[in-house]
């Protein structure tokens, strides 16, 4: 008799006070199992209730490890039966990793990145409700008609679009039809879209400084001519947009959480950007990346909720509420401007893949979106107090950290002239995914700090996690003082 897989599993003990995640633990474990031969082709996998009380872990910690196996094309789900090591996995290639050769790829599947602590943009996704999810993506699956394979609307599956506008109307202010609502494979999708119906070569641009790069790559890849704007504790200093570029084309802003200073627009610099929009016949882009995840009061609304002029182009996106490659975003665009859009749509592509649209309109209708926000907002306000109070502990005065009152990153400030290049450097030669604030700065420096992603750390292991940041460099910060 074949001996069950189960017993290559038995040894195994999450470490807790790892800066490893949990669901990373239990994810390598189980690709060692299999690489080792230890697990075969076929052999069928614990249920992810035994492992979780096996482990000690929630459910949703092994469905987080399972997904990245799955991904990466180690396991495959068989509904009822359950997971098992993918059958046709080569016997060779189990046979070299048993022996200690290196193991090749799985076909030309590419391999998932694990996200390292601190890294930006990213949402928990160990927190996801993956189980919700997979019922639904196959729910859609098996329900797949004729008709469904046959062209798709290229501004976007018209149920998802109702429900955007639905949800736009009731949590950001935001007015609009299902009409002037336009599916995109996210916001550098979204940006490429306004660029060519918006943009001619040489049109001028105001850009906030500091800023998040890509927008400002995409936008110069179009012929734009950025024009860099200071940010103060106001947001957008639109005075100082008027006094170098009044005539510009389009305003780039980040107003309900400024990317990566963490401010707000002020009214009075609201009402002043629309005024000026209006009297230039210009366009606002409004980037809206993260304004769901606010800790002090409700969220801010959304500048487009003032929009009277219907002067503002409002981008949002899936990847920080849900997840990154699902790549869909939207744009809610003036009627003005929709059949335009619509026109530049369908000379771009056909259409987007329906499936995920599909699943997404009905994550939203059925009231799982709404919930799954309320559920992140709750754990991202802890998981920012751990790792404040972390870096607290281990830096003392040595910096301040920035609690803006929303967000998905903290901002650490030093009290000394220490150069953050350096000191990212030698976190992300430890392993950690720290960026430079000054590397998002054109022209005008705001002073060293260092960004910092809180929603993939748990608070068990933010004290670890702080600790390992100040071993990387805190020599650094020793030869500053």
């Amino acid at each position: 008799m074949r001996p069950s897989p189960d017993r290559h599993l038995r040894g195994f003990a999450v470490a807790r006070d790892d800066t490893i995640p949990l669901y990373r633990q239990v994810y390598e474990h189980i690709r060692t199992a299999i690489r080792t031969g230890q697990l075969r082709p076929g052999d069928r996998l614990p249920s992810t209730r035994t492992l979780a009380h096996r482990f000690g872990t929630a459910r949703g910690t092994i469905d987080a490890a399972f997904a990245i196996l799955a991904g990466e094309g180690y396991v495959v789900g068989r509904g009822p039966a359950g997971t098992v090591v993918r059958p046709d996995l080569d016997s060779r290639t189990m046979a070299g990793a048993a022996s200690g050769q290196h193991l090749p790829a799985l076909g030309p599947r590419p391999r998932l990145q694990t996200p390292r602590p601190f890294q930006m943009g990213l949402p928990a996704l160990d927190a996801f409700p993956r189980k919700v999810w997979s019922r639904l993506v196959a729910r859609h699956a098996r329900g797949f008609t004729p008709a469904d394979m046959a062209y798709p609307d290229p501004t976007g599956y018209a149920p998802l679009r109702e429900a955007i506008a639905g949800y736009l109307a009731t949590s950001r202010g935001v007015r609009c039809t299902a009409g002037q609502i336009m599916i995109t494979n996210g916001y550098q999708d979204a940006l490429n879209l306004i660029a060519g119906v918006l943009l001619q070569r040489g049109d001028t641009v105001w850009l906030e400084d500091p800023s998040y790069p890509p927008a400002g790559e995409a936008l110069k890849a179009a012929g734009a001519t950025l024009v860099p704007i200071r940010v103060d504790s106001e947001g957008l200093r639109v005075s100082d947009g008027l006094a170098h570029a009044r005539h510009a084309r389009l305003a780039v802003v980040t107003p309900s959480h400024q990317s990566p200073l963490g401010v707000a627009l002020s009214l009075p610099r609201r009402l002043a950007l629309l005024s000026w929009a209006d009297a230039a016949g210009a366009w606002i882009i409004e980037d809206d990346y993260d304004s769901e995840f606010r800790y002090v009061g409700r969220p801010l609304p959304a500048l487009k909720s003032l929009d009277g002029g219907q002067r503002v182009i409002y981008a949002g996106s899936f990847s920080k509420v849900l997840y990154p490659s699902l790549r869909l975003g939207y744009l809610v665009v003036p009627e003005s401007l929709a059949a335009a859009f619509a026109r530049s749509h369908r000379l771009r592509h056909l259409g987007h893949a329906t499936l995920e649209q599909r699943v997404v309109a009905d994550f939203m209708g059925a009231g799982y979106f709404a919930r799954h926000l309320k559920r992140m907002r709750a754990l991202y306000a802890a998981r920012r107090r751990a790792v404040a109070d972390g870096l607290s502990a281990v830096f003392g005065d040595r910096i301040t950290v920035d609690l803006g009152p929303g967000g998905m990153h903290l901002i650490a400030l030093f009290t000394t002239g220490v150069s953050d290049v350096k000191l990212a450097q030698l976190a992300q030669a430890g392993g950690l995914s720290v960026e430079p604030l000054s590397s998002r700065v054109t022209k005008h420096a705001c002073g060293p700090g260092l960004l910092l992603g809180f929603t993939n750390i748990a608070e068990t292991v933010a004290p670890a996690v702080c600790r390992r940041l100040r071993r990387m460099i805190g020599s650094q910060l020793d030869n500053e003082v």
